[in-house]
Order: structure tokens, then sequence, then C-alpha cells
């Protein structure tokens, strides 16, 4: 479990995005009878004990605390002091607890994209939970908390535990994020053997202008770049150089050694179903 990837969508002999962004890929769960049920008790039965086991810390309440709150920082940028102030955790533990979450596996940080940057691009990397089910079960909800948003987060980051084993398994190359000090942001950038690629996953089930922007500003800073728009409807669409695709059928296709676009190259979209760049 701690030297593999959550499994993809591909490995599955069937896979459905709605189950997937609800219980996860962990191979533990996936392969439970009752996977909500071991996915509910998951923090206490493995990350915790996980910790206590290798002597990772002392203080399993505030290592607790900070699951919790890393859940919130899942899929965005990770600022360790504003982590510490929040729960009441010196700086230097908090460090220390994404270390241990990164070394057991559990948990990824990406860095920003910054080779040869015009813009000024943002310091602070982006932290993601290693699989989308095991990020919502420690996840607390409430009545402030919106549903969608919840699920952008799932989706988000099953894109990219999907990227990451992609690239693991025969992908070449790395994975980063892009987001510049003038706000514009792109959720993930895969750069290396593998090609060179900007991608944006959107929780929406049509492709509007405003979800188009920030890969357009991408785009021009790097022309050379792929843009690819993930999003959950079923239409495979085209605006400009951007490439607009069906997540689920995205994420089915998605094969180490071969190309991200490979199952989409031979098919464009009319005209007047494709969204119009910004």
């Amino acid at each position: 479990m701690r030297s593999l990837h959550p499994f993809m969508a591909a490995e599955l002999p069937s896979f459905r995005l709605e189950d997937a962004l609800v219980t996860g890929l962990a191979p533990l769960v996936v392969a439970s009878p009752a996977p909500a049920e071991v996915l509910g008790a998951y923090a206490s039965l493995y990350l915790e004990q996980e910790v206590r086991l290798e002597g990772l810390t002392r203080n399993v309440g505030a290592f607790a605390r900070f699951l919790e709150a890393a859940s919130f920082s899942h899929g965005g940028l990770l600022n360790v002091s504003n982590v510490a102030r929040e729960r009441q955790i010196e700086r230097k533990t908090v460090a220390s607890y994404v270390e241990i979450l990164e070394d057991l596996l559990l948990g990824f940080r990406l860095g920003v994209f910054s080779k040869r940057a015009r813009r000024e691009v943002t310091a602070h990397p982006k932290f993601y939970l290693f699989d989308a089910g095991v990020f919502r079960s420690l996840r607390p909800k409430g009545p402030l908390d919106r549903p969608e948003e919840i699920d952008g987060g799932a989706l988000e980051g099953l894109v990219a535990q999907h990227l990451r084993a992609w690239l693991a398994y025969g992908g070449g190359g790395e994975l980063f994020f892009w987001r510049t000090r003038g706000g514009a942001e792109v959720d993930f950038v895969v750069y290396g053997e593998a090609g060179f690629y900007g991608i944006e996953v959107k929780n929406t089930g049509k492709v509007r202008p405003e979800d188009l922007r920030s890969l357009a500003t991408f785009a021009e800073e790097y022309p050379e770049a792929v843009p690819i728009l993930l999003y959950r409807g079923t239409e495979q669409l085209r605006a400009g150089k951007v490439w607009c695709l069906p997540v689920e059928s995205f994420l089915r296709n998605l094969k180490p050694g071969r190309s991200l676009l490979a199952p989409f190259a031979g098919s464009r979209a009319t005209p007047e179903n494709s969204p119009s760049t910004p």
C-alpha cells in the first residue's frame, strides 16, 4: 500500500467516476466489500496507527488536528504558517507533519512551474492528500460547507493522483501547477519527456468562456504547451488550441506509456459546439 499509487481507472475492470469521487481508488478500500466503512475508519485505523507504529510523533492528537487542516488545504496553496496558527500547533511541528505525510506517501506537494517565466509566479506549493476518497473522509462537513466545493476538491485530487501514477509508471516527466501573482492559475502542468501540457479541471457539465481564461493566459506564456480542459460533460470540444475533454473518458483512457491525447487525437469538435475563447 505504502509503495503504490492508488489504482488508475484503466487498471480496474469497471470504473465509475461518481463512485471514485466518493470512496476513492486506494487499493485497501477498493478491495473491501464495504468500501465506505473502511474509508470512514481510514484515519484512525491506518493514518494515526501508522504514525504511532513508526514513532513519528508523540502527540497523535495534534497530528489528528493537522490531518483535518490538511483536508482543507487539499488542492490549495499550502502555507505552513497559516495552518500552524489556525490549529495552534508550532510551525516547525506542522512542517514535520507535512514531511511525515509525504514520507508515508499519504500526501504530496506540487511545486509551481516557473521555467522561462515572464510573469511573476507564486512561491507556495500546492498540497494534495494521496487519494480523493481519503480527502473526502477527512474533510469535515457542516452547514456552511458547500457540497460542490468538496466535490470539486475530490475531482481535482482524483485527476492529480492519476497524473502522478501515469508519470511514475512510465510517463516520463514531472508534475507542477502554475499560478501567477495576478491570480491566473492552471491546476496541473506536465513537463518532460511525456510532453508539455497545461491541464485545468472544472467540476461543471458545460464549458464556459470564463473556464478557458487561465489556460489562454498560460498558452500566451507558453505557446509550446498543449492546453487541456477536463470537465464533467460528455462532449469532446475544441476552443482554439484548447482541448475540452470529458474527465471520465480522460481518466479511463489514461495509460502509462501512452500520450495524454492519444485516444482523442482523431476527433475534432464542430465549430457550433465549440465554446468561444475569451
